[in-house]
């Protein structure tokens, strides 16, 4: 009685092609197993930030004063933290610079978050390419291995008398190992893609409505300035 071939022996007596693709998509779906893992932990990381940062934010504490303290680790700020430094930074550029408008204030101000905002979305797509094409090609590739393993299997009876299913059966088995692989590498990509880019995209509006408050509360301030100023000036003149 014939023992069942096992998977490292099926391809071990594949042909190179089919070898290297075997290969191939093993080193894929391990690295595409690492970027799900570093994309959750990041994403995790990201969330938790966003609240620690919205809590203090909105808590009533001195903006200048958490302005100061998050600007001596402006490095390793990113997220929520990014887009306040940039907003605020720009704020008190302007003031300096005397600019009293509101309007003025807060379109520099919303420039800047604007652009920390782009970074930010930039760091968040990090591995999101990866995740996409290893779910879009890892089949197709499994796919080529298998058509390639049953034209080699084929190839190798053209000279036999007879044909018989026992003949194919180990060729074929052997070609279809690439399509499993494929599979393998390609649904846990693919799932890990669509939560991440949801999840992203989350963090993303919350990023644009917290700007959008923040730019409201320095217009706001700006034109508290601007009354205040217009009413030393009127004090001055009479």
């Amino acid at each position: 009685m014939g023992t069942e071939a096992s998977f490292a022996q099926m391809v071990l007596n594949a042909s190179f092609v089919v070898q290297l693709i075997v290969l191939l998509l093993i080193v894929v779906s391990i690295l595409s197993w690492a970027a799900i893992f570093k994309k959750r932990m990041a994403l995790r990381h990201a969330r938790r930030a966003a609240d620690a940062f919205e809590d203090e934010f909105w808590s009533g504490t001195d903006l200048k004063a958490l302005y100061t303290r998050l600007h001596h680790r402006e490095d390793d700020a990113g997220g929520l933290e990014a887009m306040f430094l940039a907003g605020f930074q720009e704020f008190l550029r302007q003031r300096q610079r005397g600019v009293i408008d509101p309007e003025q204030i807060a379109g520099g101000a919303q420039r800047a978050m604007r652009a920390a905002l782009a970074r930010e979305a930039e760091e968040l797509d990090v591995h999101l390419p990866m995740l996409a094409t290893v779910g879009s090609t890892s089949p197709y590739i499994g796919l080529f291995g298998t058509v390639w393993g049953i034209m080699n299997a084929f190839r190798a009876l053209s000279g036999a008398h007879t044909a018989t299913l026992t003949q194919v059966a180990p060729g074929i088995a052997e070609a279809l190992i690439t399509t499993a692989l494929g599979l393998i590498a390609a649904i846990p990509a693919v799932i890990a893609y669509n939560r991440a880019s949801s999840d992203v995209d989350r963090l993303l509006a919350r990023y644009e409505m917290f700007s959008d408050e923040f730019i409201n509360i320095l217009q706001r301030q700006s034109q508290r300035l601007q009354h205040h100023a217009e009413q030393v000036g009127t004090g001055g003149n009479s």
